[in-house]
């Protein structure tokens, strides 16, 4: 049975963000990650957690002005303080909520910037392991594809493997969103097995739309079953965009071993 977790900034979005926890516990979640919780305080996050009984097992470094193009800073030359300002913020709310993963987002560079973007993502990235290696919290870095975030900096699962063994942190993992991988390089079961050592976290949604993964050029069932049998015991996260409401796309899930308790007959 695999453990899912349900990414609420894209999952239950028919309602506000604070009610979507205990709507993902009732259609038998037990675990949820989000994008950016930072307009909520701790406090009542703590609260609505509790509330809920669900878990929080991932949180996003915050993007940056997403109006003026940002999608992150900790690849960003020149964005150390701010990146250490939004790393820092992230790693408060994980160590007081008990969020075991957090998504450092390294942003979108030039192409002649790239060399010292990597220069800048790896001391930033090394920094931030240390403190996150303390509290026992992950760091996720993740490959998108350049047709939905174009120009973001890292572009490949290789390129990703290459800039966690600079780092030299256990503390370091990459996270592997089946979408964006396949959309960027394909060949997914084969990266899957080069990478198993630096895998973190695994995303799923179809391709080409986004939506549930049980339509579109994935073959979920296969993917996932060797997923399974290699060993992987961690969460999948569903981070897709419902084609109807959320619950009445859950259907795939259930073959997977979600509780159906808040599921419409």
């Amino acid at each position: 049975m695999l453990q899912l977790t349900a990414n609420i900034s894209l999952l239950f979005t028919e309602m506000p963000f604070l009610d979507r926890f205990a709507a993902a516990r009732a259609a038998g979640f037990d675990c949820v990650e989000c994008h950016f919780p930072y307009e909520h305080s701790i406090e009542t996050l703590a609260e609505t957690l509790e509330k809920a009984q669900v878990k929080l097992t991932g949180i996003n470094t915050q993007p940056g002005d997403m109006a003026k193009g940002e999608f992150g800073t900790a690849a960003v030359p020149g964005q150390e303080a701010a990146f250490e300002e939004h790393f820092q913020q992230a790693l408060s709310y994980a160590q007081a909520l008990g969020v075991p993963m957090i998504h450092v987002m390294a942003g979108v560079v030039q192409d002649a910037d790239r060399e010292a973007a990597e220069d800048a993502f790896v001391a930033n990235l090394s920094r931030a392991a240390e403190k996150a290696q303390a509290s026992g919290i992950t760091l996720l870095i993740e490959p998108l594809n350049g047709r939905d975030r174009p120009h973001y900096f890292l572009r490949s699962v290789e390129q990703a493997s290459s800039i966690i063994d600079r780092v030299g942190s256990k503390a370091v993992k990459i996270l592997f969103d089946v979408y964006h991988v396949q959309i960027l390089q394909g060949d997914i079961v084969t990266r899957l097995d080069a990478h198993w050592h630096n895998i973190g976290h695994i995303q799923i949604a179809a391709v080409p739309d986004r939506g549930e993964p049980d339509a579109g050029e994935i073959n979920y069932p296969y993917v996932i079953e060797h997923i399974h049998s290699n060993g992987y015991r961690g969460l999948i996260g569903a981070e897709y965009k419902p084609r109807t409401t959320t619950e009445q796309g859950l259907a795939w899930a259930w073959a997977y071993g979600l509780g159906r308790t808040g599921n419409p007959e």
